[in-house]
């Protein structure tokens, strides 16, 4: 792909077009307050475009997409099944699902020392003695004593060189004592599940999450020809210098071959609903499975009590004061931000569950508009539902 050219045109993959599902019809109506706050924000390119949708006790209410995949007036039009990178919403939908599922199995110990699985975190490790305090549950709750971030990417050339890189990370607060969102936690965790499951992470997503859901749409690394399906996230004028469209945009992922555990995943509306509804439904399927346990569920879902302070459950975080999703999201709700534009939220009293997917970050990343977008489209969809019960 050429820098500043985004794919167009059709698609051989009509499988993945979906119907709008009946109890979804009445949607745009029912719900027109919170699309016409969406069109808004695209007319203010917040956003070229989105997707989202409403799963309410077991019914998909809203199933709906405004805008184009770029500004430019002849690009696509994004649909209610258009597929999307989904950033960090991975680190939920895919890594801490395969965390539960191994759980489930007794082949993951919450309290396992990271270094137990990965001895290079400790070996590697500047002799600092507080790694070998590092546990699973830590990374999971994001409370580990690792950075947040680091552009890995840039001095490591090759998927063995970038964990090797994120293995060395120093730590920065002692495992348990302050929380700190962390991609490299993320990268970690997913090489550690890797380790314990004897195989890759998006195998496993494949296998044991996408096909007992029926997430058609859910995958890392698209093929070639899914391309003109997804909108491009970024003009990259520095690191790949080309438009970034059916790969992740994530640099530390790209690094890593496209799979690792705090990004990489792409899918489109109703499979997030999917994957949503099997939460809400205590870990069953549509068709009558148990991917999860209603206690791995439960347990997953809780707000943990350290550090003091956390809105952090095992993967998942929950509202806090302010909140992306808005003021009506209960107590016991879960959800997951990603930094192209996507959210995922779940009520778990109310049996609700809302997705919003766009690509705030074509052509950069430069507005943070959507910080204003998501709460209040949380809260229109959330007052429509109100008015009707």
């Amino acid at each position: 792909m050429a820098a500043g050219k985004f794919i167009t045109g059709s698609s051989p993959m009509t499988a993945l077009r979906e119907p709008i599902p009946e109890s979804a019809a009445a949607g745009r109506t029912r719900f027109a307050a919170a699309r016409a706050l969406l069109e808004q924000a695209v007319t203010e390119q917040a956003f070229p475009g989105a997707a989202y949708g409403l799963l309410y006790q077991g019914e998909v209410l809203a199933l709906d997409a405004v805008g184009r995949f770029t500004y430019e007036p002849d690009s696509p039009a994004v649909m209610h099944d258009t597929i999307y990178d989904l950033a960090s919403v991975s680190k939920v939908m895919a890594t801490t699902a395969i965390a539960m599922w191994l759980y489930d199995r007794r082949r993951l110990d919450l309290d396992l020392a990271l270094g137990e699985v990965l001895p290079g975190f400790v070996v590697g490790g500047h002799h600092d003695p507080r790694r070998v305090r590092v546990t699973l549950r830590h990374l999971l709750a994001h409370a580990s004593g690792l950075p947040g971030y680091g552009r890995l990417f840039e001095q490591n050339g090759t998927p063995s060189a970038m964990m090797r890189a994120a293995l060395e990370m120093p730590l920065e607060a002692e495992p348990g004592t302050r929380v700190e969102y962390s991609d490299i936690g993320f990268m970690l965790l997913g090489k550690a599940l890797e380790v314990l499951a004897g195989e890759s992470l998006d195998a496993l997503f494949a296998r044991e999450i996408a096909a007992p859901l029926g997430l058609g749409s859910a995958r890392y690394n698209p093929p070639q020809d899914w391309r003109s399906l997804i909108p491009p996230t970024e003009l990259d004028t520095w690191y790949r210098h080309r438009a970034i469209q059916g790969e992740v945009q994530d640099e530390n992922c790209h690094a890593l071959g496209g799979v690792s555990g705090h990004a990489g995943l792409f899918a489109h509306v109703q499979d997030v609903l999917r994957f949503a509804a099997c939460m809400l439904a205590g870990g069953r399927t549509s068709h009558g499975g148990q991917l999860f346990s209603g206690m791995t569920v439960d347990l997953f879902s809780a707000r943990q009590p350290e550090p003091p302070g956390t809105s952090r459950a095992l993967g998942w975080d929950t509202p806090s004061q302010p909140s992306s999703s808005g003021n009506y999201f209960g107590p016991h709700s879960i959800g997951h931000l990603g930094y192209a534009g996507t959210s995922l939220w779940i009520d778990r009293d109310r049996s609700l569950a809302a997705v919003l997917l766009t690509n705030r970050t074509w052509p950069n990343r430069q507005t943070k508009a959507i910080q204003q977008v998501r709460p209040r489209f949380h809260d229109a969809l959330l007052e429509a539902v109100s008015a009707s019960d």
